[in-house]
């Protein structure tokens, strides 16, 4: 027997979670916008992040990438994703000329992944771009605001 909704059930659409989500899809959009018309990255690269090829999954590499390299499993980890995921996301990297496989100088076994000249430039567009989207986030929501907000977003995520 279906029941009637909870005239009270709003709650779904409005919660904290859902709305950082939100926010975060849209401050991730604008920074790939933001990096698509950015005239020092590759235009291969800019077309890609123009016909949303790009996505926020492909930050991820990005963001967590370190600039002397990482091994598949510690970028994974540290992109909170799977060793499999992100070894697709990293042949997807590499065949755009963002990456490359490197021998691990500590481990002859072992490969790093490295940033290529093509991805020094991509993470420099994506530091322009994520500074130019948190400054229109403090002009959109006003200085105050926007620091209580990342005040509370680190004490969160530091919980």
């Amino acid at each position: 027997m279906a029941t009637l909704p909870d005239p009270h059930d709003a709650w779904r659409q409005t919660h904290l979670g859902r709305l950082m989500g939100h926010a975060l899809r849209r401050f991730d959009e604008r920074v790939l916008t933001l990096m698509a018309h950015n005239i020092e990255v590759p235009l291969a690269l800019s077309n890609l992040a123009a016909r949303a090829q790009v996505s926020a999954a492909h930050i991820h590499i990005t963001r967590h990438l370190a600039l002397e390299g990482s091994r598949l499993t510690d970028l994974a980890a540290s992109a909170g994703m799977s060793k499999q995921a992100m070894a697709d996301l990293v042949t997807q990297c590499e065949a755009w000329g963002l990456v490359q496989r490197e021998p691990d100088p500590l481990d002859a076994r072992a490969r790093r992944v490295c940033f290529t000249p093509t991805g020094l430039a991509w993470l420099q567009a994506f530091r322009d771009a994520v500074t130019q989207a948190e400054a229109e986030f403090r002009q959109a929501v006003g200085k105050e605001v926007a620091t209580v907000v990342a005040l509370g977003l680190e004490a969160y995520a530091g919980a």
